[in-house]
């Protein structure tokens, strides 16, 4: 048998234990065994328990926050590749430190970057990932990057409401080419909101581009961390009419006190998947997971086949 038709090995960080569970067994094979040494200062040490030479491996592992998750990415790389693996994909649902994409001002790093060389160092032959903060990050890296769209999943959960009147926000300037793709695929109208900071770290403004008085809204964005901007934003569209506001947000970083922000706020639904595992449930998040999506271009990709058709967007 040759090494190409050999059966992968999928491996799970810790963080992504859950998700990995689940693209594991939609893929429709066990997740391979890994133990972790932990020293007392908090040092740790991945092992993969069986052997990967001459396979493809796919470690699953999201990267946001702390930096022990990145550092269990990369660890567990280097030992896939000092062990002889002879693909070894580096499955990252979220991709942490993406906001750091360019210097914004002086003196500071291009965070983004500095993560995907490690990546690479590591050992990673091959990146896939879904909704990049900013698209410009692929070209950070020299090897493969497969760039999923988590509208694949959203998409059909959105159909599925059946509401008529629709209208799909973006909250930034910078989420307006999302915005379209969702309404190109929906039929529906685009309204975008802004910003205005009137002075600096004290009073946020937001206007509203665009008319959401009897229609329901569906605001997109690529992660939601604070929720602020998602709260402020679903209160202004109902105060401006709208019949209902949905927010749509890949990642769930959900990180202060944004759990209370969404639940206070006039959203009547938050879709998530499930990059990033919640730190509670509430009744007004739902989440639809990513699992089958990663398996199916994991498996295209052990099998050299073309993902082109999986975009939806």
């Amino acid at each position: 048998m040759g090494n190409s038709q050999l059966t992968p090995k999928i491996f799970a960080c810790r963080q992504s234990t859950a998700l990995a569970e689940k693209i594991a067994k939609s893929y429709g094979l066990p997740l391979g065994n890994v133990t972790i040494s932990n020293f007392s200062d908090g040092e740790f040490q991945p092992a993969l328990v069986e052997s990967v030479r001459g396979r493809r491996v796919f470690i699953i592992g999201s990267t946001f926050p702390n930096s022990d998750n990145l550092m269990e990415l990369l660890l567990m790389l280097d030992a896939a590749k000092r062990a002889s693996a002879r693909h070894i994909t580096a499955v990252i649902p979220y991709f942490g430190w993406a906001r750091q994409d360019r210097k914004d001002r002086p003196r500071v790093a291009i965070g983004a970057k500095l993560v995907a060389n490690l990546i690479q160092a590591a050992g990673a032959t091959r990146i896939m990932t879904m909704d990049l903060h900013a698209d410009q990050i692929q070209g950070f890296f020299e090897k493969p990057v497969d760039h999923l769209f988590a509208s694949t999943i959203f998409l059909p959960y959105l159909k599925d409401l059946k509401l008529e009147n629709v209208t799909v926000a973006s909250p930034d300037m910078g989420g307006s080419k999302r915005a379209y793709a969702y309404s190109k695929y929906l039929g529906s109208e685009v309204v975008i909101c802004y910003k205005q900071r009137l002075k600096a770290n004290v009073i946020d403004t937001m206007e509203l581009i665009g008319e959401v008085e009897g229609r329901h809204v569906f605001l997109v964005d690529d992660m939601i961390d604070t929720g602020g901007t998602l709260a402020k934003a679903a209160d202004l569209m109902m105060e401006k009419g709208a019949l209902s506001v949905r927010a749509v947000c890949t990642h769930p970083i959900l990180s202060s006190d944004a759990y209370t922000k969404i639940e206070n706020s006039k959203l009547l639904e938050l879709i998530v998947s499930d990059t990033i595992p919640l730190k509670r449930k509430s009744s007004k998040i739902k989440v639809v997971s990513c699992a089958p999506l990663f398996a199916d271009v994991m498996h295209k990709v052990q099998d050299n086949r073309s993902i082109s058709g999986q975009f939806l967007m």
